[in-house]
């Protein structure tokens, strides 16, 4: 046994354990023979008061100033990092109005798109109106002017003897327009409507407004054999004609 405590204090192991550079290994085995043998305890503690000696005796004495200078370099580095802060904060403020300024920008140029789209779908629709209405003219053109237009003048029946209409058929552009010039008094709550009968079909032509239509041809659908009719109906207009107050018939 004293050859292994020997041969244990022979070897650096307790220098190093002091000096922490032992392995866990070699950690386990210094504690081990400290715990259990007075002699390396003995000598664990002398070499533990030879280190403290040797390190006051070179012990160097701290540099005069040194404690202001530390003191100043924390303040320093106080004063930088409040600074690092306020950069901070304001890099963070400017990232949020970035985003922010994106967002609004990028919202205005959903709305701006959408309303480019319904612009864009209203100029479509009012071309296909003004196409249909340039036709419409150049139509009204071709019947009054070409001489294979037929007139047939169309009176009213006892129902409204006042009544007075032209209509125009030409079967070769197979147009037909009806000019309504006169239309008798009716109630605030009657109105007068034409109505066409296309391939045994009843078609609503629409209310006809004195003020509005007078002077003015109203397109009929052509048809081969056709026939149209003036109605007397309730004020608005009926979805389907009142046989019984049939005022006028144009056959075409």
């Amino acid at each position: 046994m004293k050859d292994k405590i020997k041969i244990f204090l022979d070897s650096d192991l307790l220098e190093k354990y002091l000096l922490g550079s032992t392995s866990d290994q070699e950690n386990l085995q210094v504690e081990r023979y400290i715990a259990m043998h007075p002699e390396v305890r003995e000598t664990y503690a002398e070499l533990q008061d030879n280190l403290e000696a040797f390190a006051k005796m070179h012990a160097l004495k701290t540099p005069e100033g040194l404690k202001e200078k530390i003191l100043a370099r924390i303040k320093s580095e106080n004063v930088g990092r409040r600074r690092f802060f306020r950069y901070a904060i304001a890099a963070s403020f400017a990232t949020l109005l970035f985003a922010g300024a994106s967002y609004f920008f990028w919202e205005q140029n959903q709305n701006l798109q959408q309303e480019n789209a319904i612009v864009t779908n209203q100029i479509k629709v009012l071309e296909a109106d003004m196409r249909e209405q340039l036709e419409d003219v150049r139509n009204q053109f071709i019947v009054l002017q070409n001489p294979q237009t037929k007139r047939y003048h169309v009176k009213g029946n006892t129902k409204a003897r006042e009544l007075k209409a032209v209509a125009y058929i030409n079967p070769v552009k197979k147009l037909s327009y009806i000019n309504v010039s006169k239309l008798p008094n009716l109630p605030e709550n009657q109105c007068f409507q034409m109505w066409a009968e296309v391939n045994g079909k009843m078609l609503n032509l629409g209310v006809i407004e004195e003020a509005s239509d007078k002077d003015k041809l109203l397109a009929l659908p052509y048809a081969d054999q056709a026939v149209g009719y003036i109605t007397i109906e309730p004020k608005g207009g009926n979805e389907t004609p009142t046989v019984e107050n049939i005022v006028a018939n144009i056959a075409y």
